[in-house]
């Protein structure tokens, strides 16, 4: 697979004017996972069903992972897919995207013994999307249906796996969503080349086909008041994510061209989606033929420099203050951005945005890793006269994200949240300060992996039916 991968970079490389264009027809997910059932037995069968799986022990959501693997080198794929789907509502997404290489992969003992991990995600999304294929995939149908109900606010990844588990008990779900797609960061946050959109779609029309009802355009605290919600449901689980992007304070940074990560993403894939967006059709949001440096070194950095890429930029820079080791984004995507021809400028800080009224420039220093802080990473510490300059037609800021703050926009008093705004529950019953109040995913954890959200959806629902079959009996018992 590595081998064939080589080839195609160099072939694309050899012909600068075609290699975006070759990149936009066919990513580079397609090259690593063409498995057929021979290969993937042949990789499935590489597992050592050791005693201790620390693949399975890494995975936040324990997935049966020796189990699945041993089904498919057995040729038992319809039971595979039944394992992997046990514990995971979305193993064909998270086969996609999720950063094997710092989780199951990470800590194959074959990996650490030095020949080479079992490819546990392309197994998991060659799995499961034969299931697709072949039928096997069906919607969810309670053994009885409960009058109770229970609003989720939020159609991303933790919202969407809650919903799906209550509705496996019988509960009349209803998702509120501020966009007009499922899906959430899924659909506009994360590029084509990573995570096709159908993928999301087929998953979210099933969870409809099996009774969950979406509520789309529907802004809670707008359109709809979050007391109205409270009021209409038994339990309401607060599932919103992180999407407040963090800024830079730096001289210029309100020049024109200089832009967020997610304005950057979501039209492109808005784009990808066939919408209309204006501000990349007059060529604002778009990278074609541009300069681009991209500030930040988590997974939506490289999401942005690769998309670039891909949209013919002219050149691609990734400005991080950190060393390689010391990315929080995965180190497969580091690799792939870098197959790709994009630039990484280490050790390096933005200073200043160059340029009268458009940036043109970035300026910026170099940077040493100077003594741990508290929580153990080194502290970046600026060179003095280490100034430099980058050309900039576009600048996009990939710092992270933060929480909005939820209790003025739900208009609610008595939500409270912690000194980073995110929403604070009690640990075990994942209830928030207001009774029948749940919250899940980034809102309560911080901006985190997809893999963790579909964790902490699963974990809420459980809690919410506790919460809700505690009330009737209780109920029950006042009647007597």
């Amino acid at each position: 697979m590595a081998s064939k991968m080589l080839q195609f970079v160099k072939r694309a490389r050899a012909m600068p004017e075609k290699r975006a264009a070759e990149l936009r027809r066919r990513d580079f997910g397609e090259i690593y996972d063409e498995y057929d059932p021979e290969a993937a037995a042949n990789q499935a069968g590489r597992c050592s069903q050791c005693g201790v799986p620390f693949c399975q022990v890494h995975c936040p959501l324990h997935n049966n992972i020796p189990d699945w693997l041993m089904l498919t080198a057995e040729g038992r794929l319809q039971e595979a897919y039944e394992t992997a789907q046990a514990t995971n509502n979305f193993p064909e997404i998270c086969g996609r995207i999720c950063p094997q290489d710092r989780l199951c992969e990470g800590n194959c003992v074959i990996e650490q013994a030095g020949h080479g991990t079992v490819t546990i995600g392309s197994v998991e999304k060659y799995i499961t999307d034969t299931a697709w294929e072949e039928g096997w995939v069906q919607p969810v149908k309670p053994a009885r249906e409960r009058r109770q109900s229970v609003g989720i606010i939020g159609a991303g990844p933790g919202g969407l796996a809650a919903a799906e588990q209550l509705r496996r008990k019988g509960y009349q779900v209803h998702v509120y969503d501020r966009y007009d797609r499922v899906g959430g960061l899924m659909i506009y946050g994360i590029p084509n080349f990573k995570l096709e959109k159908e993928v999301v779609t087929r998953r979210a029309d099933l969870l409809e086909r099996g009774g969950v009802q979406y509520h789309l355009n529907c802004d809670v605290g707008s359109a709809e008041s979050f007391a109205a919600l409270r009021e209409r449901h038994d339990a309401v689980l607060i599932a919103t994510g992180v999407y407040k992007a963090r800024d830079i304070k730096a001289p210029g940074s309100g020049l024109k061209n200089i832009f967020p990560a997610m304005d950057f993403l979501t039209a492109s894939n808005r784009k990808g989606l066939g919408d209309s967006v204006p501000a990349f059709e007059d060529g604002t949001l778009d990278a074609n033929g541009k300069s681009v440096v991209v500030i930040g070194g988590g997974d939506t950095a490289m999401d942005c420099v690769r998309t670039a890429v891909r949209q013919g930029a002219k050149a691609v820079r990734c400005l991080y203050r950190r060393d390689r080791k010391n990315m929080p984004g995965s180190q497969r995507e580091v690799a792939n951005a870098e197959e790709e021809g994009v630039e990484f400028v280490w050790l390096s800080a933005p200073e200043a945005f160059l340029g009268d009224d458009v940036v043109k420039a970035v300026r910026a220093q170099r940077v040493h890793l100077g003594m741990p802080d508290a929580t153990g990473r080194q502290i970046p510490q600026l060179i003095d006269g280490s100034h430099f300059t980058l050309e900039a037609d576009m600048v996009i800021k990939a710092l992270g994200f933060d929480p909005e703050d939820l209790p003025k926009l739900f208009d609610t008093e008595g939500l409270e949240v912690t000194r980073w705004g995110t929403v604070l529950t009690d640990f075990k019953s994942k209830m928030t300060a207001l009774d029948g109040v749940f919250a899940a995913g980034d809102i309560v954890r911080g901006a985190s992996l997809v893999v963790w959200a579909v964790r902490d959806g699963r974990d809420a629902a459980e809690q919410i039916h506790h919460y809700i079959q505690a009330k009737a009996e209780a109920s029950a018992v006042a009647a007597e």
